[in-house]
């Protein structure tokens, strides 16, 4: 039988101790719910509670950041990823399947060829 700590979303951190797995300082979680992408549950006396889902999304923002991508882009970028994630799970739960061009980590494929035509065919309007 499963406990609440197997809950990914349930609030078992404190800020703190958050803080400290993930690597990041008080002041960078806190930034996360000023940007709207994290909102940590309270205890009784006000403590922010953070989850392990929440702490996987301060983790890819971490992530973005450090490649560059600012604040607000990065806290976009996790929430859409999340929730493709979770499409995803939905579309599993009601019996549906994914394939590998469902795959969220692969870029959507492009045909250029349609939109511009190598050089080496013949463009010029036919005159037989």
């Amino acid at each position: 039988m499963g406990t609440a700590f197997d809950d990914a979303d349930f609030p078992a951190y404190t800020m703190g101790r958050a803080a400290d797995i993930i690597g990041v300082t008080p002041a960078f979680l806190r930034s996360l719910g000023t940007a709207g992408l994290i909102e940590p549950e309270r205890s009784l006396g006000g403590h922010r509670r953070y989850s392990r889902h929440q702490l996987q999304l301060a983790v890819r923002v971490r992530q973005l950041l450090d490649e560059g991508i600012l604040l607000t882009a990065a806290c976009r970028i996790v929430m859409l990823e999340d929730r493709l994630a979770a499409a995803h799970r939905r579309i599993v739960a009601l019996g549906g399947t994914l394939t590998a061009d469902d795959d969220a980590d692969l870029p959507t494929q492009t045909h250029p060829a349609v939109y511009y035509p190598s050089a080496r065919q013949d463009l010029s309007p036919s005159t037989s």
